[in-house]
């Protein structure tokens, strides 16, 4: 499984012009799974994503990033997007091929979405997996960490 995580004063996800979900200063977090992913996977990214510290600690008047979302109480907002697993060694036009498919990645999505939401001890937003979504985003700082769970960096 592979994130992208950006640090965020405010993100939403609408789909056919209908807002799904909204969220204020935290995280924005894609989802992107490959064949073969397991909930450990799932497991350690959602530990991750908790954990990592890129947030200042509120009034210190410092830009050092001490602090997780879960310190600042932040918000979450995790959207799945099949097209971080895109391979472009060969040619221009990326290659989807270590996606994995719907049966396999829904719920291990699922699975991600509801232990992150365990670990920052609150709901997070989702998207509508598989859907044509329009996601914006004001991104803060900017503050933009990919982690992968098969490289465990």
């Amino acid at each position: 499984m592979r994130i992208v995580i950006q640090r965020v004063s405010r993100a939403k996800v609408e789909v056919a012009g209908e807002l799904i979900s909204e969220t204020g200063r935290g995280l924005m977090i894609l989802v992107g799974v490959e064949t073969g992913d397991t909930a450990d996977d799932a497991r350690w990214l959602a530990d991750k994503a908790a954990a990592l510290r890129i947030f200042p600690r509120p009034g210190s008047g410092s830009d050092v990033m001490d602090c997780s979302v879960t310190d600042i109480g932040g918000e979450v907002l995790a959207i799945s997007q099949f097209t971080l697993t895109a391979g472009t060694r060969k040619g221009n036009r990326p290659s989807y091929i270590r996606a994995a498919g719907g049966a396999e990645a829904e719920p291990l999505y699922r699975l991600f979405c509801e232990l992150l939401e365990a670990r920052i001890g609150r709901p997070a937003g989702r998207g509508v997996f598989g859907a044509d979504m329009q996601v914006s985003l004001t991104n803060d700082g900017p503050v933009t960490i990919i982690i992968d769970s098969r490289l465990r960096e």
